[in-house]
């Protein structure tokens, strides 16, 4: 690889242990990749967050990297972590599991981090411009801002964004470069789409038979909401690994069916109609009790929009007694709707709003056995498949309508 001079001396050791350390990991990165130089940037989302990623150890090097000198020289802005920092013990973490989560979250800010706890910084003003450089961890964040945002980062790990937030650099290979960015797949959609969560049983199709490909899609209304196109990348990043999608006449690298392909012929074809939308959602739905004991919202986080339909749903309705009710989001979004009477309308209703974490990223197994917890009921298609896989739990999946009306019920009809 081609280093600057100042990059060099990060390399040598000049600026530091810490810096080193970083440029050592970036170059590995680079050369195993072919990339010819570094590019700067100066933002960075942190997905290494959780001491569920982390663990001990994980916990222990960043600690490590402060205790050194460490100082992060980009703006940077953490994923979800493993606790509710105000409200841990009213959810049932325990004090080992927060008193861990506690030291990773003081390492991170320590190094000069904004905590804010998302997977969606976006909504929080980490909003960066079409075409800049930028290091994101996080599948549904890094699927947003390479799409949605049209900026440019690959699939950032916890150590590979560290150490993008201590050089200000990552190589120039992957998603960083225009011929990488082009479709492979399209995907014509031919069953109308309405709502977060069909957006999401699109994407979760798709995404489960393209894998990494780039996903072009035709066919989709140029109204999308930001919120159905979040859940069109969460979903697409969770049951694949798209961390780039097209939107024919909505998202910025795609005004035309050619410029999303570059100029190419599609590699393969495949559409949407109510038969896969269909299959879909029987496919989410491992769950054959009735059932209702875990309802999850806000995968990925909950959105102040979307903090109105729930508030509303819920309007002089009583959730069953026997059903946790989680609205998770970021601290400044549930402080917007507190201010607008939303976080009262589902807390006087039996809910709780939860930030900081979800429970992909808590100890959810752990939680689900102490409070007896067998299955999750969620309108989000990437929650509905990882949290089988990563905890072990029946998922069951529909929109927000269907969902109040059985936390209500306490049974899934």
């Amino acid at each position: 690889m081609k280093l600057t001079d100042k990059e060099k001396r990060m390399l040598n050791g000049e600026m530091g242990f810490p810096v080193q350390k970083g440029m050592q990991i970036m170059a590995a990165l680079g050369e195993s990749f072919g990339a010819e130089k570094m590019l700067e940037v100066n933002n960075v989302h942190m997905p290494g967050a959780s001491i569920v990623v982390a663990g001990e150890a994980g916990t222990r090097f960043v600690e490590e990297m402060y205790d050194k000198g460490g100082r992060f020289c980009a703006f940077t802005t953490t994923n979800p972590g493993a606790i509710d920092i105000d409200n841990w013990r009213e959810l049932g973490i325990d004090e080992e599991d927060a008193k861990m989560q506690m030291r990773l979250t003081s390492a991170y800010e320590k190094m000069g981090a904004v905590i804010c706890g998302t997977c969606t910084p976006y909504f929080l003003g980490n909003v960066p411009r079409k075409g800049e450089h930028v290091a994101w961890g996080e599948s549904s964040a890094i699927a947003f801002v390479n799409s949605v945002l049209g900026a440019r980062t690959n699939r950032e790990g916890g150590p590979s964004a560290l150490a993008a937030a201590l050089t200000g650099r990552v190589p120039a290979y992957g998603f960083h470069l225009d011929e990488n960015r082009r479709g492979k797949i399209l995907v014509k959609v031919e069953s109308k789409i309405n709502g977060a969560t069909e957006y999401g049983t699109l994407g979760y199709y798709v995404g489960s038979r393209t894998k990494q490909d780039i996903p072009v899609f035709e066919g989709i209304p140029q109204n999308a909401s930001i919120d159905e196109l979040k859940s069109l990348g969460a979903a697409l990043a969770s049951s694949g690994a798209v961390a780039l999608f097209h939107v024919v006449g909505v998202t910025p690298e795609a005004h035309t069916l050619e410029e999303a392909f570059g100029g190419n012929k599609p590699e393969l074809e495949l559409k949407f109609g109510l038969k896969e939308k269909e299959d879909t959602v029987e496919l989410l739905t491992k769950s054959k009790s009735s059932d209702v004991d875990w309802v999850i919202l806000g995968c990925p986080h909950t959105s102040i929009r979307e903090f109105h339909d729930i508030a509303k749903s819920l309007r002089g309705r009583k959730i069953h007694s026997g059903v946790e009710f989680w609205v998770c989001t970021a601290l400044p979004v549930k402080a917007m709707a507190e201010r607008m009477g939303y976080v009262e309308e589902i807390v006087n209703a039996g809910g709780k709003v939860v930030c900081d974490t979800c429970p992909v990223l808590l100890p959810a197994r752990k939680l689900a056995q102490k409070k007896n917890l067998n299955s999750v009921t969620t309108n989000s298609a990437k929650m509905a498949f990882l949290i089988q896989g990563q905890h072990g739990l029946l998922s069951r999946y529909g929109n927000l309508e269907q969902i109040v009306e059985a936390a209500v019920k306490g049974m899934w009809r």
